[in-house]
């Protein structure tokens, strides 16, 4: 079995899982080995709808596993990524002072954003707003920027072109520790595996 962690946010949220499947042509001692260890409190029906299920397990070779590995990576990362887009989208639920700073920051990732900017910005006050964006996205405003900036920058290392000092700038990060610890704790890998990734998607 093949597992596939989804992290959103930083957040483990969910796990993509395969089926079982062997590496080698079951043989009748391995099945044997299993009652064993199972011990005798099984019944002959039992034996024989397990022996049934046992030797209908498929088996992958080598190249063939590493392609399901391969699968479930991408569609892993496939359901990150569309779940942190919808966690930063626009919502019609969303109050006007929340709609309206999220559309402010996504106009200005790539410049320095305060929180009196923004505050400014929808015209209400500090500690109503900040009350009120928590309450409507679950993140803080600043938690909300770093996602948005790390969106933008894993739409960017898409272009191999691109050096990862220019990211960090084009996404909005005031330097390159920073937007490293960033990715990783939202990503859950180095911008540069990410970037990795992305080309071990590509068609040979």
């Amino acid at each position: 079995m093949v597992a596939a962690p989804v992290v959103v946010g930083g957040c483990h949220v969910a796990t993509l899982l395969s089926g079982q499947v062997f590496r080698r042509e079951p043989t009748e001692r391995d099945f044997l080995m299993v009652l064993k260890m199972l011990g005798s409190a099984v019944g002959a029906e039992w034996v024989k709808k397990t022996r049934k299920a046992y030797f209908e397990t498929p088996v992958l070779p080598a190249d063939r596993f590493q392609a399901v590995i391969q699968l479930l990576d991408v569609f892993a990362q496939y359901l990150a990524d569309f779940a942190s887009r919808q966690a930063l989208a626009s919502s019609e639920a969303d109050p006007e002072a929340v709609a309206s700073a999220k559309e402010f920051v996504q106009a200005h990732v790539e410049e320095p954003i305060t929180l009196e900017q923004v505050v400014e910005h929808v015209h209400v006050s500090r500690f109503y707003f900040c009350k009120l964006f928590k309450k409507a996205t679950g993140m803080t405003l600043t938690e909300y920027v770093g996602r948005v900036r790390v969106e933008k920058a894993k739409g960017l290392l898409v272009d191999p072109s691109l050096r990862i000092s220019e990211i960090v700038f084009a996404a909005g990060f005031g330097s390159i520790p920073r937007f490293n610890s960033l990715f990783k704790q939202h990503v859950g890998m180095a911008p540069t595996e990410y970037r990795a990734s992305l080309r071990s998607q590509l068609p040979v």
